[in-house]
């Protein structure tokens, strides 16, 4: 759910191993897929080269398809649609060494590293089931080079994403102050500047620090755009709203399951039973760093709240 603080951050199998791909080792005897070896042990084979193409500079974001293999089992790919999907930059998570550097616009290439090397930077349980230590397998990273977004490139987009920012940021007081207006809203704000809107009053047990209860939601941005709902849907892929999954209402225990403040705040001694509409500012949401793809940084939510049961 959006709206719970404890955002999951967990990191794909096969990001971790691209991570690994700094440390390359070099093996004996004559390499029969055809791969050359780099003096740091990184092999490497292009399969299509282009060296009239824009070459990769330390620090540039390659833009293209993606496919990392162990073995013949496909572990990821985003063959058929080109995306980011690594920065030639020591510091970045996703590394291939120097490989990334030898690329040109237009190349395929395969870079390859054994297993075992991939083995020492990632949790044993991310590995893949058929791996076994000492049996020279390989982890494969197969990459078409389609586009570079160049290091002033990035630089620009940091600039224009942050003036962006800073005019969410001073404009954010102006937007609710219009939408209060035109949905009818007379209650004052409260001083942190919720506004509760109470459609109907229940008459049930309140929720209290402890208590688990059960709620139905929608929450909305201001424009009206829904980012999540336990009544019209209980899915997304990518914080992608997506209507077609089944009505199903939320249930926690207050205090224990950590919510959003603003959330938390609104509920907090109402009775079971009770319908409420609440407006939110950013300060006790998401604030400057936002949620997912729907949520920007500075985004005042208004959540549609009934407290079904208070236990």
């Amino acid at each position: 759910m959006y709206i719970k603080n404890t955002m999951k951050k967990s990191i794909k199998m096969a990001a971790l191993f691209v991570a690994a791909a700094t440390m390359m080792v070099a093996c004996n005897g004559t390499d029969k897929e055809g791969f050359k070896k780099t003096d740091n042990g990184l092999y490497y084979r292009f399969d299509k080269q282009n060296s009239d193409g824009q070459q990769v500079q330390e620090g540039d974001v390659l833009v293209g398809e993606l496919t990392i293999r162990f073995d013949t089992t496909v572990i990821f790919t985003n063959k058929g649609e080109a995306r980011r999907i690594a920065q030639a930059s020591p510091n970045y998570e996703i590394k291939i060494g120097e490989g990334l550097l030898m690329m040109h616009v237009g190349d395929v290439a395969t870079f390859a590293m054994d297993a075992d090397s991939a083995a020492k930077y990632v949790d044993p349980n991310l590995m893949p089931a058929n791996y076994k230590e000492g049996a020279g397998q390989k982890l494969y990273y197969e990459i078409s080079l389609q586009d570079i977004v160049t290091r002033e490139e990035l630089e620009q987009e940091r600039n224009n994403f942050a003036n962006s920012m800073e005019e969410r940021k001073t404009s954010e007081a102006e937007n609710i102050a219009a939408y209060v207006k035109a949905n009818n809203i007379t209650v004052k704000p409260t001083d942190d500047g919720l506004y509760i809107v109470i459609k109907k009053k229940g008459n049930g047990a309140k929720v209290a620090t402890g208590k688990e209860i059960s709620v139905n939601y929608t929450g909305r941005l201001l424009d009206g755009t829904i980012f999540d709902s336990s009544v019209e849907s209980d899915a997304r892929e990518g914080n992608v709203y997506n209507p077609q999954r089944p009505y199903e209402p939320m249930t926690y225990v207050v205090g224990r399951d950590k919510l959003i403040e603003g959330w938390e705040k609104a509920v907090m001694g109402q009775p079971a039973g009770t319908s409420l509409r609440v407006v939110i500012p950013s300060a006790l949401a998401y604030g400057p760093r936002g949620a997912g793809q729907l949520i920007l940084p500075y985004s005042p939510l208004v959540f549609d709240i009934e407290i079904v049961s208070v236990k």
